[in-house]
């Protein structure tokens, strides 16, 4: 699809980028008293199946299937979503590795999927089928169900299935000729890396499992990352703030809600340039990320209001929106 080939769908993707929720909404819903109240807030503005009483959960996934049919209505290249589904991919991949080789039963670790989903991945798992699964990922996946079978270390699994991810994103972003997609996927790379290390760095990870679980990066030096990381937080820190990432570095000083909150708003700010882009594939992909994003933040909202969180601690939590 050529550029002016995208007009009509970027045009209607503009009309629904006026429902988006705005920052004033989220702020709104984090000074409610109880998800009941966030609820009926979100069906006024057309969340969920009309005329349905419907719990969280249900409202959430009918969301995200009103953003997965639209992106079918407008009959673009599907493998580009594919692409940005990676993450999910590799999540199914690891819970089928773990309920296989644990035998604990566990569908709700699953993301549903038509082709990725439990049943399939628990079929390819169960027969070995390597072939059956994309290219970039049946090394990983090989790898990391023999590692769980002979040893049971999750998250040994989780290493090698998390990294084959992230490079995998990396490349296909790298070859996509779409600009939005290379910049998201090394942006997601970087911020990926930077979650790992801070991870690794609290839990006292030693260099070499840094060295093994830090993907390649064209923002970082993943090296010399990893090797503040085992150091200490101030190594950590120091190199952050000297590298282009010092807003993370304050972010992990103020608390981990607050670096998470920086790691999805650094993604948000990666795509945000697609609003004033007027005739490409850049404003529908950005579109399709800020409704995930969205819908991740009013997941947290309610959670949050379930729990009986204060609306401080709910706002420490929430993301930057698109628009």
């Amino acid at each position: 699809m050529g550029d002016n080939s995208y007009i009509y769908a970027v045009a209607r993707i503009r009309v629904k980028e006026k429902y988006l929720l705005s920052d004033a909404d989220v702020s709104q819903m984090a000074g409610m008293p109880d998800a009941k109240t966030v609820m009926a807030f979100l069906t006024d503005r057309g969340w969920g199946d009309a005329g349905a009483a419907m719990t969280a959960d249900a409202m959430l996934a009918a969301e995200e299937e009103k953003t997965r049919k639209l992106v079918q209505e407008l009959r673009i290249d599907q493998s580009v979503f594919d692409l940005l589904s990676y993450p999910q991919l590799y999540h199914n991949l690891k819970a089928g590795i773990k309920e296989i080789c644990t035998s604990e039963e566990n569908k709700k670790a699953f993301y549903p999927d038509e082709r990725f989903g439990r049943e399939q991945i628990l079929k390819i798992l169960e027969e070995k089928n390597w072939k059956a699964l994309p290219e970039h990922m049946r090394e990983a996946a090989e790898r990391a169900y023999e590692t769980m079978l002979k040893t049971r270390d999750g998250q040994k699994c989780d290493i090698i299935v998390d990294r084959a991810c992230l490079e995998a994103m990396e490349q296909a972003g790298r070859k996509s000729k779409h600009r939005v997609l290379r910049d998201y996927e090394e942006s997601t790379v970087a911020v990926t890396d930077i979650k790992i290390a801070a991870r690794a760095q609290k839990t006292g990870k030693n260099l070499a499992f840094l060295k093994e679980a830090l993907a390649p990066c064209e923002q970082l030096d993943v090296r010399r990352l990893a090797i503040a990381a085992s150091e200490n937080q101030e190594s950590l820190l120091t190199y952050l703030e000297g590298h282009g990432f010092r807003e993370a570095a304050e972010a992990l000083k103020e608390s981990p809600s607050a670096f998470e909150r920086w790691c999805d708003n650094r993604l948000i700010e990666t795509i945000r340039p697609q609003k004033t882009n007027p005739a490409s594939m850049g404003p529908i992909i950005a579109y399709y990320l800020a409704r995930q994003n969205e819908i991740k933040t009013v997941r947290i909202i309610l959670t949050a209001k379930a729990n009986g969180f204060s609306e401080e601690a709910t706002r420490e939590r929430v993301r930057e929106m698109y628009v």
